[in-house]
């Protein structure tokens, strides 16, 4: 509120890591235990919304971004790491079907799309680096590369874009969060 002033939304068993409002409000948690969840905003119930990927349970999702159409990509990275590359980057279509669309990754963490959608780039946590990918159509991914490169301990974590297409890297390890111009250039 305001005034500083806070209340408990809604609580449930599970481990709530990342959070987005889709525009219908429905609000979508990537849950480190139970997978991805969807709470209604007025009754407040929350309920799974995808809980395994081709019969396999996730690792521990992280972090999730909507594409224009409603779509979802998220993160599962749970304990990955360099040593044990298991994360991985999942594409949700409109009809709720979740498919996996990068495997074997070390700490796949925070999503965010260009302002076109076209583009989505994702923080590898371990590795210290943000990716990036162009978007296919069919909610695949292609050209992907290594968009930055970063020092100091522990990686990237949270990922925005702003109105400019700059993007706005929360650093843990340097305890700072970096702006990048669409080109890479530090600013």
């Amino acid at each position: 509120a305001p005034d500083g002033g806070f209340e408990l939304f809604v609580q449930y068993d599970g481990e709530p890591n990342g959070l987005r409002i889709h525009r219908d409000g429905r609000i979508f948690v990537a849950d480190h235990k139970r997978g991805i969840m969807v709470i209604d905003p007025m009754t407040r119930r929350v309920e799974p919304f995808v809980e395994q990927i081709d019969g396999r349970r996730m690792v521990g999702p992280n972090d999730l971004v909507f594409t224009e159409a409603g779509e979802i990509y998220f993160t599962d990275m749970g304990d990955s790491d360099l040593a044990e590359p298991n994360g991985r980057l999942v594409h949700v279509d409109a009809a709720g079907k979740a498919k996996v669309v990068l495997d074997r990754l070390a700490a796949p963490n925070g999503l965010a799309l260009n302002g076109a959608g076209t583009m989505l780039y994702l923080n590898m946590f371990r590795e210290n680096a943000v990716w990036q990918m162009k978007l296919r159509p069919d909610g695949g991914v292609t050209r992907v590369s290594r968009f930055l490169q970063l020092s100091g301990g522990l990686g990237p974590d949270g990922l925005l874009t702003d109105s400019q297409d700059n993007l706005l890297v929360v650093h843990c390890g340097l305890g700072c969060v970096w702006i990048f111009s669409p080109l890479g250039e530090p600013l």
